[in-house]
């Protein structure tokens, strides 16, 4: 029935289209579809907040006005003027439908009373704990990242340092990206320099609770060569008695383009973090301590012509974990430390050729490994009891076809054949339409599948482990409409969709024996709206929001029912200020006991430029000072405050 009214409604949007007077001019994309104005292109070049060309959501670089799904772009100037260490609450604050937890002012951590979980449309994390980021997948120029064992990313290295702006596909990508893009994907793109030269930035900043934040930066650019080196320190001692939190970091990246056609690059990220977790109110912890280092390697071949592109890229990404579990009040201290260390490593190769007027086509295929080993290790003498030791293949290929019909029509399609060493195949298909309507309106409609493997954990650690676990797998189906207005001053986007999945892995009574089992049992049902609109008065002054409202039938953790974000810019000679209200309705914090939480927050920020080489900032968040949760018994600081400044060299 849902999904007759939304075709209905886009048989009512294109009729009215077709029949209007205004037409679109003449004139072609790369790629096909809508031609796009000469005086559009300089107004949106212009713009900060608006990011026309994506690459998440094809593999190569693509107006988004001809892909079918609905991409968030959160660029580079966003991520700077929040002044936060990690992209999480940015994308919270901008992306609808978007959410990610926290328990406090710095710092996720990892394992029990971790926060960081990120969920998209309600998807993300098993449907009854809701502690992994399984369903959504974390990408670093297109390669994925979770921990090989556990099967998620790890929040703590989504750092800001090394972001040039952030994708967000609010939607399946599995065509594209196989496994864990069930939900979506965050796609993060790394620091560029664009201009010749060389450019280095310092920012230093302290606020509440004992929180200092440290980051260094240098960029280069001469001739052919390339190159970003950034580094980190941020600790802060907790809004709560045992919740420190230590990091430092390290990101490397280098390029050469040889011929204009031809280019390689390689970059490296290393970040280590110490974490300590206090518990929730009611059930403290003693010594939940964990010393965390992740690491990635990256290198790719790239090539672009007219009319075709392409890439052969290789990736590594590794962790040491070692995690001090605690004990509660009374009780005795553990006479073991859990360790373990993981790796993910795969190689990618796609090419994209304009085989004829209006046509994109992209073929590619994936190889990736993924495992690791753990075990506890005994306080007094050092021996050693296996946990797990297991390495995981799967191998893919993927095909999008992406066609443009005229000015006014984009079609595209693709198809990904999925091979897991354990699991078995999986064929995963996808198609969309974008009509490009007159007054720079779009409209779309996209219907795709999205899979999530089952993970290591799942299927080989801890109770209630089970090996013969199948892939999770649904449905989305999705209606957006978008228009560009009064010269790219004016934009807004709707989004209607409904999501319909089964084989979710939940925990469940075991059925030969006693004890739970996890099970292929779970069911998903979701649907709902998102809304986003912004204005740009003039150069000076703009105003944007957001909101996104989800219905459930079977409700998870830590994802809101209703979220509205409301913001305002103003920018004027030395001056920079922006605020934001965010208001979030029917959170889950706890399913059993039912517990939902309702919170509103305001944020405020002002910098000025003292110098052309100097500038001083003040932050304050929670000003509202609300008494709240996201996790339950982790109760959220109140008013905080953070003061820096920036040096430009």
């Amino acid at each position: 029935m849902r999904i007759q009214i939304c075709a209905a409604a886009a048989c009512f949007w294109l009729l009215s289209a077709m029949t209007a007077t205004a037409a679109v001019p003449d004139g072609e994309m790369s790629g096909g579809g809508a031609a796009i104005p000469a005086d559009e292109i300089s107004v949106v070049d212009r713009r900060d907040t608006i990011n026309r060309s994506v690459v998440t959501g094809t593999r190569n670089e693509t107006d988004i006005r001809h892909l079918p799904m609905t991409i968030s772009v959160v660029g580079r100037d966003i991520l700077e003027g929040s002044h936060a260490v990690s992209v999480l609450p940015v994308l919270n604050a901008r992306v609808p439908g978007f959410f990610s937890t926290s328990r406090g002012i710095l710092g996720y951590g990892v394992s029990e009373g971790s926060a960081g979980q990120m969920s998209v449309r309600g998807i993300g994390g098993p449907a009854q704990s809701g502690l992994q980021t399984t369903g959504v997948l974390v990408l670093i120029d297109g390669h994925p990242q979770y921990m090989g064992l556990m099967g998620h990313p790890v929040s703590d290295a989504c750092q800001t340092m090394m972001v040039e702006k952030v994708e967000v596909v609010r939607g399946p990508a599995s065509v594209l990206y196989g496994s864990n893009a069930m939900g979506g994907v965050i796609n993060i793109v790394t620091r560029q320099m664009k201009e010749d030269g060389a450019r280095t930035s310092v920012n230093l900043s302290a606020g509440s609770y004992g929180t200092v934040l440290t980051e260094v930066s240098n960029s280069v650019r001469k001739g052919r060569f390339t190159s970003v080196v950034t580094a980190s320190y941020n600790q802060t001692d907790g809004h709560r008695d045992n919740m420190d939190f230590e990091q430092y970091g390290g990101y490397a990246k280098a390029g050469y383009d040889f011929t204009g056609n031809w280019k390689i690059w390689g970059d490296l990220n290393i970040t280590h973090f110490n974490s300590t977790n206090p518990g929730s109110v009611s059930a403290p912890y003693i010594d939940n301590v964990q010393r965390i280092t992740r690491g990635m390697v990256s290198a790719a071949v790239e090539n672009s012509y007219d009319r075709t592109s392409g890439s052969v890229s290789f990736f590594y990404n590794w962790g040491n974990h070692w995690i001090n579990d605690g004990y509660h009040p009374g009780e005795q201290p553990l006479d073991y430390r859990f360790n373990s260390m993981d790796c993910m490593y795969g190689v990618s190769w796609y090419q994209s050729a304009r085989l004829f007027r209006g046509n994109r086509l992209t073929v590619g295929l994936d190889y990736f490994h993924f495992g690791g080993n753990s075990w506890n290790e005994q306080v007094l003498d050092g021996s050693i009891t296996e946990l797990a030791d297991k390495s995981i293949d799967e191998f893919a290929g993927y095909l999008d076809f992406r066609q443009g019909f005229g000015s006014w029509l984009t079609f595209d399609a693709g198809v990904r054949v999925d091979h897991h060493s354990q699991t078995g195949t999986v064929l995963i298909p996808q198609a969309g339409l974008a009509f490009h309507l007159p007054e720079n309106a779009e409209l779309k409609a996209m219907a795709g599948k999205g899979f999530r493997n089952p993970t290591i954990r799942e299927m080989y650690m801890f109770p209630p482990q089970n090996p013969d676990l199948k892939p999770e797998s649904l449905w989305s189906y999705e209606l957006s409409v978008s228009q560009s207005l009064v010269k790219g001053r004016l934009e807004y986007g709707v989004s209607l969709f409904y999501i319909n999945g089964d084989n979710v892995i939940m925990r469940m009574p075991n059925p030969e024996g006693s004890g739970m089992l996890n099970m292929n049992s779970g069911r998903i049902e979701n649907w709902g709206a998102e809304m986003s609109l912004s204005y740009r008065f003039n150069n000076t002054w703009s105003i944007y929001g957001n909101y996104s409202w989800l219905h459930m039938e079977n409700p998870v953790l830590a994802s809101p029912q209703h979220k509205l974000y409301a913001g305002a810019d103003f920018r004027n000679g030395r001056w920079h200020a922006s605020t934001g209200i965010q208001y979030i309705n029917g959170l889950y914090t706890d399913l059993d006991a039912g517990t939902l939480e309702n919170f509103l927050l305001w944020d405020l920020q002002c910098s000025f430029r003292v110098l052309d080489w100097l500038s001083v900032y003040v932050k304050g968040e929670n000003l509202l000072t609300q008494q709240y949760e996201i996790l339950a018994g982790y109760p959220m600081p109140g008013a905080t405050v953070t003061g820096g400044l920036k040096l430009d060299i």
